[in-house]
């Protein structure tokens, strides 16, 4: 399988993502809002993109789906509950189903609501594997809920699903958020050395060529992924006093959510 991130270069800081099965050179275009980038790159590679996927409803991860179907008839697919939000879908996932592409890729499609509640990650059958993951989860952080989602089920998706992924899972988002993202987790958690010596790492990294992280690492530099941390607890009541001395992780997560909106 062979995986081309895309930095689009917008003001938005979106990836697209081109799967590719290295034997028949067809290929998914994932999210693929800078079509020209997408289609140009396909041509210059001799690839054929035969499907399109959109992650989720939002117009800057859809809004190239036109101009790429109309020069490559790909076929498009997304979460079965989008079929009103995404203009021409031609199949709806649901949590299981497997997309094939070519002769050898293999990716199974997860439901993952909290960002929006018709989001679908996909997650690649390979020895290592990748999770493409939109706005559920990014580089250092978690998606928003400001249209159409809910923190309670993004702490679910993040709970049930991606914590429990191998630890070598590749991280494959649909944003370059990863600097504002490590200082929010440095805010919540001073002390974090891991946090610390990535951002000087990558904090003038080119996302031409990006960093990408595994749920290994996530778990080290994610607040998100730190539910039960003392400094971030410490650090949370500090904002919310009337939260208990040992909360649950659901209710770190949501207060963790709810500063990172306005942060």
């Amino acid at each position: 399988m062979i995986i081309e991130q895309i930095w689009t270069g917008n003001n938005w800081r979106n990836f697209n993502y081109l799967i590719v099965c290295p034997e028949s050179g067809q290929a998914l275009a994932v999210d693929p809002l800078d079509h020209i980038k997408c289609l140009g790159l396909a041509k210059e590679k001799g690839w054929e993109i035969t499907h399109v996927l959109n992650t989720h409803e939002h117009g800057d991860h859809t809004g190239g789906n036109q101009a790429v179907i109309e020069a490559t008839g790909a076929k498009l697919l997304a979460h079965e509950n989008a079929k009103e939000s995404i203009d021409g879908m031609d199949l709806g996932l649901k949590a299981g189903d497997v997309i094939k592409i070519g002769k050898s890729v293999e990716l199974e499609a997860l439901d993952t609501p909290g960002h929006t509640m018709s989001h679908v990650c996909l997650l690649s059958q390979t020895d290592t594997p990748a999770l493409f993951c939109g706005d559920t989860l990014f580089n250092a952080g978690a998606g928003n809920c400001h249209n159409g989602g809910h923190p309670n089920e993004l702490y679910m998706t993040f709970a049930s699903q991606l914590a429990k992924l191998p630890s070598n899972t590749l991280i494959y988002p649909g944003h370059d958020y990863i600097v504002n993202n490590l200082q929010f987790t440095l805010d919540r958690e001073p002390n974090n050395t891991a946090a610390q010596v990535l951002l000087k790492d990558i904090e003038q990294q080119n996302p031409d060529n990006a960093l990408v992280t595994s749920i290994e690492q996530e778990k080290s530099i994610n607040t998100f992924f730190r539910l039960n941390n003392d400094e971030v607890i410490e650090n949370l009541r500090a904002k919310f006093p009337d939260m208990p001395a040992k909360p649950d992780e659901k209710t770190v997560f949501v207060a963790l959510r709810e500063l990172r909106n306005s942060w």
